[in-house]
């Protein structure tokens, strides 16, 4: 940590108002005795050298080789109105957030991707066991099922490169080629309807996923209508729990997706990260982020 000096270094920047309000200014590197932002890595088209070097990295459709609204504009509206009626996460009443989850299972020795079936379910037609990290078998967490993505989706062709992209990038990073890879897919909408209304992700804080030290994270963003709000921040292992504006959270970045299929990768347990709420925008009508994420993990056998 800093001596208590209170240095700041300021760079050449353009201010912002960050999760919690307080002014943040872009590409800039900070220190005092309370907090302190790093500016190094993670920025748009640093691809895999900052995934491997700093833990996290950001990417566009252009890093992808997608064009959004060329020809794979049918199958993201295709991807559009899944989202749209996506039922409310029962784990996070109140929030006004969305949800669905499936996993698919990626074998590299065979370059074979397909999808774990759903349970049968009453009310969702199929559902999927969704957890975090690893289970204590002395204190088993309660069971958690989450909708299933439909059916119908997962032959979807964008969906289906992009989990691809995703798989590739973490078979370039890590030594996984002969064991099979489970990659969580959901589906996530931040939804406000009305002037004042706020949509809250879960956790709302710093956090990290959990899971084994080869777990990786990427996120797609979708479309985002007419709201404010939803930006993400990187952060230190170490500040996970706390908030953005927190005195003591150690910030490595702060950024807005704002165009379809912009994104970041994390490699879990290297950072923590976490989005800040949404609310209705300028515009009449309702409001939406809605945002692809991929979780990526080595298969751990349990016998």
């Amino acid at each position: 940590m800093p001596d208590g000096k209170g240095v700041r270094k300021v760079g050449t920047s353009r201010g912002r108002r960050g999760p919690g309000g307080d002014l943040w200014e872009e590409d800039v590197e900070e220190t005092d005795h309370r907090r302190r932002s790093h500016s190094a890595g993670g920025g748009p088209g640093d691809g895999l050298d900052a995934l491997r070097e700093h833990g996290f990295a950001r990417y566009g459709a252009e890093q992808l080789g997608i064009v959004p609204d060329g020809s794979a504009a049918g199958d993201l509206a295709g991807i559009r109105e899944v989202f749209a009626t996506l039922p409310p996460d029962p784990y996070a009443p109140g929030t006004n957030r969305y949800r669905r989850y499936s996993i698919a299972v990626y074998l590299p020795w065979k370059d074979e991707l397909s999808w774990i079936p759903g349970t049968p379910d009453p009310v969702h037609g199929t559902v999927t066991d969704f957890s975090q990290g690893e289970d204590d078998p002395v204190s088993p967490r309660p069971r958690r099922v989450l909708p299933d993505i439909p059916e119908a989706l997962r032959g979807n062709a964008l969906l289906l490169r992009l989990l691809r992209w995703d798989i590739e990038q973490v078979l370039s990073l890590k030594d996984l080629g002969r064991r099979p890879l489970w990659a969580g897919v959901h589906l996530i909408r931040l939804g406000v309807d009305h002037p004042g209304q706020a949509a809250v992700s879960s956790p709302n804080c710093l956090h990290q996923d959990g899971g084994s030290a080869s777990t990786f994270t990427f996120a797609h963003l979708i479309s985002r209508t007419n709201v404010t709000g939803g930006q993400n921040v990187i952060a230190t292992p170490g500040s996970a729990g706390l908030q953005p504006e927190d005195p003591w959270t150690d910030i490595h970045a702060g950024f807005t997706l704002t165009d379809p299929l912009d994104g970041y990768a994390v490699h879990d347990h290297r950072v923590s990260h976490y989005v800040g709420p949404v609310r209705a925008g300028s515009e009449p009508g309702p409001g939406e982020r809605s945002v692809l994420i991929v979780g990526i993990a080595p298969y751990v056998p349990q016998l």
